[in-house]
């Protein structure tokens, strides 16, 4: 059975088979019998938990409140603002009535035709038009801004080719949206929000990231700015893990959201929104994961150490019981999520091979030996390194080695994404490098038409214009003008 649990395509022989097989065997999530769609399983739906709840606390920080709205969205809202409809309108799932009934010949169920909507919903793809209409009731004054708002939910876009967390037709997310009284708030808010990302995903998820501004090409609809996070994957892919936008008064001036200014004047609020989403995990497991299987940050875990005794008896099995039990409460004191399992149904083997698959940072194991020697066997899984402890003051050697695995893996992503971004300057150059995957710094003339012709020609975008790195002017490596700095170009999911 152990060796079972292993069975993963390998990295190097094909890695989107092994990005499947691990998010199945590792119980994370699975496809639905719904098309398109998965199934979140409950050691998977932790991790996303762990998640929320940081990010919820960091927002909060912030000042933002959690509220909801509603799943549908008339499709008049939708008409209202060009640009965002046009973003959207492919994806969207369109709900035309309202009642089924019994089929006449009996065979089951079918829609009433009598019980069309007078105007048809949209399942929500993101929510800006549903809020700002709502936003619309709720300023009135510049003492009503600014009005902070996040939810948590799902939206369904109707996705074709899925993978499970990357791409799905329903996905779960969060997104804020945020209301001002000045445009310089607004893009403060949106400056913030992006930071707040590229926070969590290197400190939580030690997911190292660049973060910048997307071209108008890659831009959310509707906006006049979207920052993003850029992630590089072990394939060489790049991964865009969080954005942020600024709406300008788009939205405000489409559903007609005024405030009444200190001065005395009507004026249109400038909006924000931002999100992250279940694709997240998807990046954790691709940022540091090997052929063994899960490799978690810590931070994330939700297990963050494992306990497997190993005995001959049930005697000694008491007498490790016993040992192991005030090691346990220390451990949990200390906020250290510990699991002890002295389940008799599978065997140690077994369990160091579900554990292992399954990231626990750390996995300890005590036999009739180490209780004799008071001893400890110690792995962690980002090594996959073995030494034997001394049993006395094992919580602490935890608590640091739990912080050393949270630093390591980072770095260890840090040195592969240095590794793999290189710098060029000829087009040639370019569509060779770019073969081998990773990131690549190149000058760019600014014009969507040349944007367009490296994607169709390479299949690689530009993921960002990023906020820190080389800003030397330079020629645009396709059309020879002028460039006023290198961006950052790769392909990506």
């Amino acid at each position: 059975m152990a060796k079972e649990l292993k069975e993963l395509t390998s990295r190097a022989t094909n890695y989107s088979q092994w990005y499947q097989d691990l998010v199945i065997k590792a119980d994370l999530a699975e496809s639905s019998a719904v098309r398109g769609c998965m199934v979140i399983k409950p050691y998977g739906y932790a991790i996303w938990e762990k998640m929320q709840r940081v990010l919820d606390d960091m927002f909060k920080a912030e000042g933002v409140q959690n509220a909801y709205f509603p799943l549908f969205i008339p499709k008049s809202f939708l008409s209202k603002e060009a640009d965002h409809v046009e973003g959207f309108a492919k994806e969207c799932a369109v709900v035309t009535h309202y009642r089924l009934k019994n089929n006449p010949d009996g065979t089951g169920v079918i829609v009433d035709p009598e019980a069309r909507l007078e105007e048809e919903l949209i399942v929500r793809p993101t929510s800006e038009t549903i809020i700002w209409s709502t936003y619309k009731n709720w300023i009135q004054s510049y003492r009503d801004l600014p009005l902070l708002c996040n939810q948590w939910a799902n939206v369904v876009r109707w996705e074709m080719r899925t993978r499970l967390f990357l791409r799905t037709a329903e996905f779960l997310w969060q997104e804020g949206h945020t209301a001002h009284a000045t445009e310089e708030e607004a893009l403060k808010m949106t400056r913030t929000m992006i930071d707040v990302y590229g926070t969590f995903a290197e400190k939580y998820m030690a997911m190292p990231v660049i973060k910048g501004c997307k071209s108008a090409n890659e831009r959310f609809a509707g906006a006049l700015d979207t920052y993003t996070i850029e992630a590089l994957m072990q394939d060489g892919k790049a991964l865009q893990s969080g954005t942020s936008h600024f709406l300008g008064q788009n939205f405000a001036k489409a559903f007609d959201v005024q405030f009444t200014s200190k001065e005395g004047k009507a004026e249109y609020v400038w909006a924000t929104s931002w999100g992250v989403s279940t694709r997240l995990m998807g990046a954790l497991i691709m940022t540091h994961s090997d052929d063994n299987g899960l490799v978690l940050p810590p931070r994330l875990a939700p297990i963050q150490v494992v306990i497997v005794p190993i005995y001959k008896n049930m005697e000694m099995l008491q007498a490790i019981d016993e040992k192991v039990a005030p090691v346990v409460e220390e451990l949990k004191k200390r906020g250290i999520s510990v699991r002890y399992d002295n389940s008799d149904n599978k065997k140690p083997g077994w369990k160091f091979a579900e554990y292992e698959l399954k990231g626990i940072p750390v996995r300890l194991a005590l036999g009739g030996r180490d209780l004799e020697n008071g001893t400890v066997e110690v792995m962690r899984r980002d090594t996959l390194e073995k030494e034997t402890r001394s049993f006395d003051g094992i919580a602490d050697y935890v608590e640091t080695l739990l912080g050393d695995i949270q630093q390591n893996i980072f770095q260890k992503a840090l040195d592969y994404r240095a590794t793999h971004t290189i710098t060029v300057d000829s087009y040639e150059e370019f569509k060779e490098k770019i073969e081998d995957g990773g990131f690549i710094l190149a000058h760019w003339d600014g014009t969507p038409e040349t944007e367009e012709l490296i994607k169709q020609e390479t299949k690689a975008t530009i993921r960002c214009i990023p906020f820190e790195g080389d800003t030397t002017p330079g020629q645009c490596m396709v059309t020879g003008k002028p460039s006023a700095r290198r961006v950052l170009f790769a392909r990506s999911y």
